[in-house]
């Protein structure tokens, strides 16, 4: 597991497909307050097309083998290999963030002592793979200036037996899985060629997984906890999820099941938020869910001008709308996975609401894409014929106010670049590098850096050598650094200012810990003059004072 003090030096590089993903990724922003102070009053407005603050990313399934590994079994080389080529193409795509899937059901990537290793990995639940896959993950991530958003599926045991996986069989559990020690924890659903959940009913049951994720927060230096959408078990027609027993024990003052079952889930997520905010306060908590909160023909008031079939508030027991309005999240990503032209689901018609929801809250949205349905849906004829419907989709996020950006589903599609959808938004939106947005601080503001050097290099690339401005290394709050370069002899008017609003000037951002100390800019021209400059950031995006100069 990462320990303090056993970083080793590496010079990390801005060049050749890493220019926007150098900078990738990360808490790299500020405070809502630091990042205004940051940006502070300007007679130059920032350029529209290049913002400074912008998530982009994508999600890297691992359940059943989804993106990685590619399949189950493959020796430790194979795995990391493949797993260093889904890092290096999210760099490439202009990418600052990957969620990667750790816990899939009810298992691990990592060596937990709450749950077995991951049947994903080797073919076998309980076996060692040989290595730390998260550990391994987090660590050439941030190598690569990408933030690591740990992916974990909360209540989820098995997949269907059509997989090859448990099923509803829990005896295939491995030995001491803790389903298996606790049956009494544990629903079928449905029955017959179904999957294993634990009741979220269950005190002792949301302790346990809130334990199970929580060591990973606690032990790595992951940027967030990210949960899916998946939190009651999607309805299969009108076959109930039978937790009436459990609902009999608990339920006592709730006017029904439904109100029980939403104070459940509500309690399992203030139960992480609380528990991040107090032991791991620089972990951004972000969840996905599916795109409509409620329909508007359940809640005239509140609901959104959809049709769609399950809206997480009624048929998951998931009411995401409290979450951002009680703050409990930092992020929130509803799966807009539908077109605009889609009648009873409109893209444009659920983004607003979303815009109007989180307006006022400290929870950043940014919008789930569906990747996957691009000339392979025949959903909507957008789909298949028109490959600027997901451009549309980001330019609509940057024309509103909350909107801040998106993530793909899933790594697969990105690399599949159907109708060249991807290649159109990297050309188009992804030029330049962005930060991760602020979230609320919960972190020291870093103190002012020290740019000690900008060394012009025998290739013509530059090397910048820096160090904290934290007088003691257990005062240091410094995360990344966003690093800027500006050309020409002489330095523009006002340009800590002006020059740092957005990404026109940004190359760059780089994890603190990995660079250690250095970066190496290889996209400079060898016959220009720079000047060079770099910002530290906490892990929550917060920003402190930018450095002095250095010119070459």
């Amino acid at each position: 597991m990462p320990t303090e003090g056993t970083s080793r030096r590496t010079l990390f590089r801005a060049g050749a497909g890493v220019g926007a993903a150098a900078l990738s990724a990360a808490a790299v922003a500020g405070s809502a307050t630091a990042a205004h102070a940051e940006d502070a009053t300007s007679a130059v407005a920032p350029n529209p097309a290049f913002p400074k603050h912008e998530l982009r990313s994508t999600w890297v399934s691992t359940v059943v083998n989804i993106d990685w590994p590619s399949k189950q079994g493959l020796d430790a080389a194979t795995q990391k290999a493949e797993l260093l080529r889904w890092l290096d193409e999210s760099v490439a795509a202009g990418f600052n963030t990957v969620v990667f899937q750790v816990r899939p059901t009810s298992d691990a990537f990592w060596p937990s002592p709450y749950e077995p290793w991951s049947r994903w990995i080797t073919g076998t639940q309980g076996k060692d793979p040989g290595y730390d896959p998260l550990g391994f993950a987090v660590e050439e991530a941030h190598k690569r200036g990408l933030e690591l958003h740990a992916w974990f599926n909360p209540f989820r045991i098995s997949m269907k037996t059509v997989s090859g996986d448990v099923g509803t069989d829990i005896s295939k559990l491995a030995d001491g899985h803790p389903a298996k020690a606790h049956p009494e924890w544990v629903l079928p659903y449905p029955k017959t060629n179904g999957q294993l959940f634990y009741d979220p009913g269950i005190p002792e049951a949301r302790e346990h997984i809130v334990n199970a994720i929580c060591h990973a927060a606690e032990n790595y230096d992951i940027d967030g906890v990210h949960f899916d959408d998946y939190f009651y078990p999607y309805p299969s027609g009108t076959i109930p999820f039978e937790d009436d027993a459990t609902f009999a024990k608990y339920g006592a003052g709730f006017p029904n099941k439904a109100a029980w079952r939403r104070s459940n889930v509500d309690a399992f997520v203030k139960a992480i938020s609380d528990r991040l905010r107090a032991n791991a306060p620089g972990v951004k908590f972000g969840i996905s869910p599916s795109g409509v909160w409620r329909n508007k023909a359940d809640d005239p008031v509140l609901g959104s001008d959809t049709r769609a079939g399950a809206p997480t508030y009624d048929a998951l027991h998931a009411d995401t709308r409290k979450w951002v309005k009680e703050n409990w999240i930092d992020y929130i990503v509803p799966q807009v996975y539908w077109a605009n032209s889609l009648a009873v689901a409109s893209y444009n018609v659920i983004v607003n609401w979303w815009n109007e929801t989180c307006a006022g809250t400290d929870v950043d949205l940014y919008i789930g894409e569906a990747t996957y349905k691009v000339n392979a849906s025949t959903q909507s004829p957008e789909w298949n014929t028109d490959p600027h419907e997901l451009d549309r989709h980001v330019q609509l996020g940057r024309d509103l106010a909350n909107v801040s950006g998106n993530i793909y589903f899933s790594a697969k599609d990105v690399r599949a670049n159907q109708l060249n959808a991807m290649g159109i938004i990297k050309d188009a939106y992804y030029q330049r590098p962005a930060l991760v947005p602020p979230s609320a601080s919960r972190e020291a503001t870093p103190r002012k850096p020290k740019l000690i050097d900008a060394d012009r290099r025998r290739d013509g690339s530059v090397e910048l050598c820096f160090r904290s401005g934290a007088h003691h290394h257990h005062d240091d709050t410094t995360a990344w650094y966003a690093v800027w370069r500006f050309e020409g002899r002489d330095l523009p008017r006002h340009w800590e200012t002006e020059g740092t609003q957005d990404a026109t000037n940004l190359i760059a951002r780089v994890n603190a810990e990995a660079a250690d100390g250095s970066f190496v800019d290889t996209t400079a021209d060898p016959k220009k003059h720079y000047s060079y400059a770099i910002t530290p950031y906490n892990r929550n995006g917060v920003a402190g004072p930018i450095s002095g100069p250095k010119k070459v």
